[in-house]
């Protein structure tokens, strides 16, 4: 998708409103096509083959839908409510070889703000709008085809995991500190050897050692980007006592604080064992983190 060219020629993105019961198709679909629910309901259905083969899927606000030209779908719209959605008609060149024709729209992420720029753009009188829209739409695309997705950011947690994990959050939204393995298998309602297994299958490594990883991690940020002093630094990342936290800094970084402060130049041990999923999930201020798909579904490309 890096080198292909998106056009939408005369056709603006558009909303369309249906009153409940609405039905559309079957139609061929004539180009490239994406469209997402922004209130109610419908039933996709997707002809796959002259035989009669047919894929139903029930879209909801939230599912962004691609469909490309020559598929034989057909619309079957909410019965009890009003339904909206955005669309827009375009032709890539090449064409692509598609993947999985739905993505969520995932906050915290792209697409949504992207969507919604769109349709902006197509009631803008300005005769560059297309040019613009053409440039977003490609963006949209190449997020859609190609990724990463906030939704495509790991496997779907274990209810045990994620309880454990809510627990983590719920607890450093308002102060770091440390966790015995014990205190989180308790929150998750398991044993301690299950809910180390789960982790590790997961992030890769102990979770206790993990956790402490990601507090000092934001021990590293402060270093770089405060004014507090070590000892300050040490209490706000879950440390009661300054000298251990030196002591363990140390032995993850290889330098004291103090060094480090003045440097700054060492790569995070977040990068090095691939926490940075972690480090999102636990933060409060992500709306809860990873973003699961467990109950979405999605239609493959093939027949």
């Amino acid at each position: 998708m890096t080198s292909s060219i998106v056009s939408l020629g005369d056709f603006r993105p558009a909303v369309a409103d249906y009153p409940p019961g609405s039905t559309y198709g079957p139609r061929v679909v004539p180009s490239y096509e994406l469209m997402w629910l922004l209130s109610g309901s419908v039933t996709w259905v997707w002809h796959t083959d002259k035989a009669g083969g047919r894929r139903e899927l029930e879209l909801v606000p939230g599912m962004l839908l691609l469909t490309r030209p020559g598929m034989r779908d057909e619309y079957r719209w909410d019965e009890r409510r009003p339904t909206r959605h955005g669309y827009v008609h375009f032709d890539i060149d090449p064409a692509p070889v598609l993947p999985p024709l739905v993505r969520p729209v995932a906050e915290p992420g792209p697409l949504a703000g992207l969507l919604q720029y769109l349709l902006w753009l197509a009631d803008e009188p300005d005769p560059t709008w297309a040019c613009r829209a053409a440039d977003v739409l490609a963006l949209i695309m190449r997020l859609f085809i190609d990724g990463p997705l906030p939704a495509d950011d790991g496997p779907a947690e274990p209810p045990a995991l994620a309880a454990a994990l809510d627990h983590v959050r719920t607890q450093w939204a308002d102060q770091l500190r440390p966790f015995t393995l014990a205190e989180l298998a308790a929150a998750a309602g398991t044993s301690r050897a299950h809910l180390a297994r789960l982790f590790g299958k997961q992030f890769g490594t102990g979770m206790i050692t993990a956790l402490e990883l990601v507090r000092l991690a934001r021990a590293e940020s402060l270093l770089s980007r405060s004014n507090l002093t070590i000892t300050q630094i040490a209490h706000a990342c879950g440390f009661s006592d300054p000298l251990h936290f030196s002591r363990r800094f140390r032995a993850t970084y290889g330098t004291p604080p103090r060094t480090f402060r003045h440097t700054a130049t060492l790569e995070s041990p977040l990068t090095t064992t691939n926490l940075h999923r972690l480090a999102r999930r636990l933060d409060a201020t992500t709306a809860g983190g990873i973003v699961q798909m467990s109950s979405t579904p999605v239609v493959g490309s093939g027949t």
